[in-house]
């Protein structure tokens, strides 16, 4: 996901309007001013706004621009030593040049780590879903199956002397919203497996919560454990992308899962309440065995696992799409055992 700008509100338009504004006012500075003051590097400020909201060929424009008006400055000026303001002029033209050479190759390294990290984020959630199979055939068998049922007792009302059409149409609806448990199924495993990411909307974590539980609750019956929720009442909305966050509730629950293999006691609960100011919690905790002193600082770098076949990708992957939505997330121990995991998401602001 980009990251966000300081100027994040600002349209095409008023923006286009600000900076030649800003090019305007430095241009009368660097004209009005003797040779000896180089206001012309200031253009550098220009190149960089632009840098963060307009494609290359645009700010290639505008630092042609810059260094345009940079010259024309200079055959304007009237007082001063010229040979200084030639200093100057070639001073200044050689740092719009070289910032804008260097920002374009920032914004661009900046562009293929983006990609590289959703196609990463793509790859774990598939390998996730992929270990999750038996539980998502097992959450979209039960509507398929109630369909049939309903489908038969349906025909069998029909067919009876007299028909008996009330409860032929109670069957009906029955086949009907089974149908429609199913779709909404398939429509969020084809968003979990979707290569790019969506679009941030505003969204109600208690409902992505507990629209995301159904596709685990087989492998929660696997390891013989016990899922709870405890979702807090009126929830400000925050602003997210449904699939990214999913990812990260799914991966979350996964790992509390594996850390309860061989306890007694299996239970993981997910909780979601308010946070800071502007921001929302979800935790995820478990009853298994605990972090290790050192694991809370280490367990989210890349590569980093405790298990004998894991990538360590996982939790690197969740920091990456919650640190990208501007939240945070972090581990710690459990009361009186186990360890939670938070991560946190700012509240979206109320539309005027």
């Amino acid at each position: 996901m980009p990251r966000t700008s300081f100027l994040p509100l600002l349209g095409g338009r008023l923006l286009m309007v600000l900076l030649a504004v800003l090019t305007a006012v430095i241009f009368v500075l660097d004209t009005i001013t003797n040779f000896e003051i180089a206001v012309a590097v200031l253009y550098v400020a220009i190149v960089l706004i632009a840098v963060q909201h307009l494609g290359r060929r645009q700010v290639v424009m505008v630092a042609a621009g810059c260094m345009a008006l940079t010259m024309l400055s200079f055959a304007l000026t009237r007082t001063g030593s010229v040979a200084s303001g030639l200093v100057n002029c070639a001073i200044s033209l050689v740092a719009i040049a070289v910032t804008t050479t260097l920002a374009l190759r920032a914004a661009a390294a900046e562009a293929a780590a983006r990609e590289a990290q959703a196609q990463l984020a793509h790859i774990t959630r598939v390998t996730m879903l992929g270990e999750l199979t038996a539980s998502i055939a097992h959450e979209l068998n039960q509507p398929l199956a109630a369909i049939v049922l309903n489908g038969n007792a349906a025909l069998r009302w029909l067919a009876g002397q007299p028909a008996n059409l009330d409860e032929a149409n109670k069957a009906a609806e029955r086949i009907v919203r089974d149908a429609v448990r199913a779709t909404d199924l398939i429509k969020r495993l084809r968003g979990l497996t979707k290569k790019a990411a969506g679009k941030a909307v505003r969204l109600d974590l208690n409902q992505t919560v507990t629209e995301t539980l159904p596709l685990i609750q087989n492998e929660v019956s696997r390891h013989r454990a016990v899922l709870r929720t405890e979702l807090a009442d009126a929830l400000p909305r925050v602003h997210a992308d449904p699939v990214q966050v999913q990812q990260v509730i799914l991966n979350l629950i996964v790992n509390a899962l594996e850390a309860m293999k061989g306890e007694p006691q299996r239970e993981v609960t997910v909780l979601t309440a308010l946070g800071q100011p502007g921001e929302v919690l979800v935790s995820i905790h478990d009853s298994g065995r605990g972090l290790a002193a050192a694991q809370p600082d280490q367990i989210f770098d890349p590569f980093y696992t405790t298990k004998p076949d894991g990538m360590g990708m996982g939790l690197a992957i969740s920091r990456s799409i919650v640190e990208s939505h501007g939240g945070r997330i972090w581990a710690q121990a459990g009361v009186p055992r186990g360890s939670t995991f938070t991560f946190s998401l700012p509240a979206a602001r109320e539309r005027q």
